[in-house]
């Protein structure tokens, strides 16, 4: 089922999700079926389930072909619950970031290059990755859903921060 995404100003988005206990797993199949129609009927990279107003450390997120963003590398499909970032180095990179919850506006934002994530699969069980570039970039900027912070509130130069029309006036328009 297709679900409503929260927007910015909405409180619950700032809040911190709860991690997902072994007696709630029950529940995960469900959502996960809700946060990926939501997400693949938006087009989007990736979705907290804190957008769709679930209090949970739940994470969806995957890119083959997306016309939101056209020049990025392929990222796997991959549920992550009450994840684990650790940056590998401390080179960071600045990037164009879009947000289901802040449509029609991108942002620079500052996001480690290479990370390793950990955490559940949608099974339970314990998985480890390492993503570099723009897969390191969606799954951080996910998993700040997961603490409360929405992409804007990264960004060091709010120059760099506006409309996707005005910003890129030669790109078709995407609803983020």
């Amino acid at each position: 089922m297709i679900r409503p995404v929260l927007r910015m100003g909405d409180p619950r988005l700032l809040r911190v999700a709860k991690a997902v206990a072994p007696e709630e797993f029950a529940l995960i199949p469900a959502l996960l079926e809700d946060m990926r129609d939501t997400m693949r009927h938006l087009s989007g990279a990736g979705l907290a389930a804190p957008q769709i107003g679930v209090d949970l450390r739940v994470v969806i997120f995957g890119v083959q072909s997306n016309p939101r963003y056209p020049d990025a590398e392929a990222v796997p499909d991959t549920v992550l619950i009450n994840p684990m970032i650790e940056a590998l180095d401390a080179t960071q990179d600045s990037g164009w970031e879009g947000c289901l919850s802040v449509p029609g506006m991108r942002g620079l934002v500052p996001r480690y290059t290479r990370i390793r994530y950990s955490g559940l699969d949608a099974a339970g069980q314990k998985f480890s990755r390492i993503a570099e570039n723009f897969h390191a970039r969606v799954v951080q900027h996910e998993c700040d859903h997961l603490d409360g912070v929405l992409y804007p509130m990264r960004i060091t130069d709010l120059r760099d921060f506006g409309f996707s029309e005005v910003l890129f006036p030669d790109q078709p328009i995407e609803d983020d």
